[in-house]
């Protein structure tokens, strides 16, 4: 795992907010469960009563800035991010421990508007081990995930405490 901090500027991130603020956005389903957050997918739409990978929308051209330069932070082609999540976090929504769906290999995820505490710990969990890492996600924070911390651990993000956005951009699995 990578983590830093004031990878965008504050002009950046309050560009990106305002687009993000005009995005179609609706809440995640997970199979009959209806998440707080809300999203807009790109590049494909994971369907969680299938546990299939559907085709979505392209990824727009105003994410292009962006995964140019996350790429080159992350070494990492910028064409090879073929997916895109857009995500609104209300105050108090959380989002439950889980694993990146198996269809993508590195994750990269960029954090807007407000902290968020992104909760680790190995994967499969032991019941009863109480092994968790916190790492604080700043506004305009960048993180990756790869090799052991993508596939060896689970992550979570608490109940955020104001408005928070953020952008994950994958790579597809080989």
């Amino acid at each position: 795992m990578r983590h830093e901090e004031e990878f965008l500027s504050p002009d950046e991130e309050a560009a990106l907010i305002s687009i993000i603020e005009r995005l179609p956005l609706a809440r995640m389903q997970y199979q009959q469960y209806e998440a707080l957050r809300r999203v807009v997918s790109y590049g494909g739409q994971y369907d969680f009563s299938t546990q299939k990978l559907k085709e979505g929308a392209p990824l727009p051209s105003w994410l292009d800035p962006l995964r140019e330069r996350a790429g080159a932070w992350a070494g990492i082609a910028p064409a090879a991010f073929t997916h895109a999540l857009v995500a609104e976090y209300q105050p108090g929504t959380p989002l439950g421990w889980h694993r990146d769906v198996p269809d993508f290999e590195d994750i990269v995820g960029v954090s807007l508007g407000h902290e968020a505490v992104m909760r680790l710990r190995r994967y499969p969990h032991e019941k009863g081990s109480r092994d968790t890492l916190k790492l604080t996600l700043p506004p305009r924070s960048i993180y990756l995930l790869r090799g052991p911390a993508r596939w060896g651990w689970q992550h979570s993000v608490a109940p955020t405490k104001a408005l928070r956005y953020s952008i994950t951009l994958r790579t597809a699995r080989s």
